[in-house]
């Protein structure tokens, strides 16, 4: 089995701004497997607040190519974690690399992945929209040119955010998610909970930074008017249990808790305890996203927008079309470079 990295530059369609900063193009890895002339496909972007760069990345990956033929006789899971050894806990890297594995063992098979996982898609959640944190003009623009979608996410963490929301309203009955990106504090959140109810509003996301005392945490999770969905805090399997305490939901993202295999098992253990389930995504090709869509069935939401906000793919893969995302019936996630 070969492995061949391609390094990639995404550019947006706009600037994209969010409470940490603003981005113009998104630098990203393409994982690709080869074997007798069948290639599995896994993605995943650089990240300056997780401390990944692409040369970081492509540098742990150097280390498993020895290991590769051990996905040839099982499924990944069976190799997760020796793989995550080899990388040195590189879980960005590791993603990328098990979200190949995946798409290739299913490719072998001849079966979709969602199907070779024994799932079902008759009824799988729509897309949100993201729009990203600018002038309240520009937001209602952006709104405007992408019509027809059932969600929206709107990235606050400003000192507008109620009167972003509010303008926004006025120009579509579509839902509404918020996603605050660790910008706001405990009694910020409460408050602005109740208005944002008023107005639409489905969820907040992760309103308070990932490192807010338990006692701030604990005053959201209980007085906010509405469900408090995690994501800076829940990066890795073992953060479940402690979000259980304190959100009504996580997001799972695949690049931070290692890939599809724990993405999965996730999931399956967050609906076990009665949480909402969430996949999102960064910015990033058709192939992380066609992969993050396997995991539709065991979602109540999902955002997986992040190719459309570029203004060239150089993917292809799932094609999801104001909100409705449809899953291809091709083996493996359907995706691949152009």
């Amino acid at each position: 089995m070969n492995i061949v990295l391609h390094r990639l530059t995404l550019p947006l369609n706009h600037p994209f701004t969010i409470a940490r900063g603003s981005m113009t193009q998104q630098e990203s890895v393409v994982v690709e497997l080869q074997h007798e002339g069948i290639s599995g496909w896994g993605e995943v972007t650089e990240n300056s607040y997780y401390g990944h760069s692409c040369d970081s990345i492509i540098a742990s990956l150097s280390h498993v190519e020895p290991l590769l033929e051990r996905y040839l006789n099982d499924s990944p899971e069976s190799h997760w974690e020796t793989m995550r050894v080899a990388l040195n806990n590189d879980m960005f890297a590791l993603s990328a690399l098990d979200m190949a594995a995946h798409d290739l063992h299913a490719r072998r098979l001849q079966q979709p992945l969602w199907k070779n996982w024994g799932f079902q898609i008759d009824r799988i959640p729509p897309s949100s929209f993201t729009i990203g944190i600018d002038r309240i003009e520009v937001m209602v623009e952006k709104l405007n040119q992408q019509p027809g979608w059932p969600i929206y996410k709107i990235k606050l963490g400003t000192d507008r955010d109620i009167q972003v929301v509010t303008e926004l309203r006025q120009h579509t009955d579509a839902r509404f998610r918020v996603d605050a990106n660790c910008g706001w504090t405990a009694e910020q959140t409460v408050i602005n909970s109740k208005v944002l109810a008023k107005l639409g509003v489905e969820f907040i996301e992760q309103p308070l930074s990932a490192d807010a005392k338990n006692d701030q945490k604990k005053m959201v999770f209980e007085l906010s008017a509405l469900p408090i969905i995690a994501d800076e805090s829940c990066q890795v399997s073992a953060d479940i249990e402690t979000c259980r305490s304190f959100f009504h939901g996580i997001n799972v993202k695949i690049c931070k808790c290692g890939g599809l295999t724990p993405a999965k098992s996730m999931l399956q253990q967050a609906r076990q305890w009665g949480m909402k389930t969430m996949v999102g995504c960064m910015v990033e090709s058709s192939i992380g996203i066609s992969a993050a869509a396997q995991l539709l069935p065991l979602l109540d939401y999902a955002d997986l927008d992040g190719a459309i906000l570029l203004s060239e793919d150089p993917a292809s893969g799932v094609v999801i079309d104001k909100g409705r995302v449809h899953l291809s019936q091709q083996p493996g996630t359907s995706a691949g470079l152009r």
